[in-house]
């Protein structure tokens, strides 16, 4: 199996002034390509190669991993987002997020301070299991809540290269702004996926 970069929902520069066209050529255009290009190299003549994303996340380790995680971490990040707009979560997942964290301003907040806590490189993570549980979960490096058989929700790249060029080392101005740019309809359809099975 070969993977490609899929183009985005949206142009480079839709997401302005929040993350940056700039930022986007870079992160998505570059760096993300880069991982898929990697990954299309290292699996070749081996077990992953026939093998999805999400099974080779769980059963690889090393580069191979690490840019498996990496080309899935990015296409999950970029694919939630959409231009500037006043949108609030809705649905499901708002009354799950209210239940679990008393209300949305709450969770905003808790989850962008654990973004901002995670020491070097990483991912924070709004997770469920199979069951419809949420968890904030935060990653180093390239790590996934797959791995730990935890279905990603939202999640939040806090790798330097994700706001360096627009932000430069003021990370939790960069964590509190993204929240204008989530599309909760992706996050509440990813949501419902789960729920829908234990109805």
């Amino acid at each position: 199996m070969e993977y490609t970069l899929p183009a985005l929902p949206y142009t480079y520069n839709a997401l302005e002034p929040i993350i940056s066209e700039r930022t986007v050529s870079f992160h998505y255009g570059k760096h993300t390509k880069t991982y898929i290009d990697n990954l299309n190299k290292l699996i070749i003549g081996t077990e992953y190669e026939s093998k999805n994303l999400e099974e080779i996340i769980k059963t690889s380790e090393g580069a191979i991993f690490n840019n498996a995680a990496q080309t899935l971490n990015h296409l999950f990040y970029f694919g939630q987002f959409i231009p500037p707009k006043v949108e609030e979560s809705h649905g499901d997942i708002k009354k799950a997020i209210e239940k679990k964290y008393l209300s949305i301003e709450n969770f905003k907040k808790l989850f962008s301070s654990e973004g901002v806590s995670i020491f070097g490189s990483g991912w924070i993570w709004l997770t469920t299991d199979d069951r419809g549980n949420l968890s904030i979960e935060k990653g180093s490096n390239a790590e996934n809540p797959l791995q730990k058989n935890l279905i990603p929700l939202l999640t939040f790249d806090v790798w330097e290269h994700a706001y360096y060029l627009d932000y430069q080392n003021r990370r939790a101005d960069h964590l509190n702004e993204i929240w204008k740019i989530v599309n909760w309809d992706i996050i509440e359809k990813r949501y419902q996926s789960v729920i829908d099975k234990v109805k």
